[in-house]
């Protein structure tokens, strides 16, 4: 996988070899990777605990897959109001998830001190 790659190296090669896979398939999204290359390997300039929370704690994603999940087997819904109550049921389900603690946080604490020295000193007490 590339974003769970070493290195910015290694994610180079594991891009070059999804590109082997399925470049024929998805050449768009494969030269959307290419021309954004830039941006979207900044993040290997931080150690991987920062890295995994970038990857894995995408709320947004979070929440639209459990929005999919609830809708996908309905044909239809009788009114607006309908899907709504069903969606606000979905939300209330998934803050249960959200109180989870992160994997290792204190060791991902750690390094967003050291990378961002200052920034959390307002907020921490250490």
């Amino acid at each position: 996988m590339v974003y769970r790659a070493t290195s910015k190296e290694a994610a180079e090669a594991a891009l070059d070899e999804l590109e082997a896979k399925w470049g024929n398939l998805y050449p768009i999204v494969i030269k959307s990777w290419r021309n954004k290359w830039d941006n979207l390997s900044a993040y290997f300039k931080y150690p991987e605990p920062i890295r995994k929370i970038i990857y894995t704690t995408n709320a947004v994603e979070a929440i639209h897959r459990q929005f999919r999940k609830l809708t996908k087997t309905k044909g239809a819904f009788p009114n607006e109001n309908s899907l709504l109550k069903l969606l606000y049921a979905g939300i209330l389900n998934a803050t249960e998830k959200w109180t989870m603690p992160i994997q290792n946080w204190s060791q991902a604490l750690s390094q967003l001190d050291i990378y961002f020295e200052g920034r959390l000193d307002g907020v921490l007490e250490i």
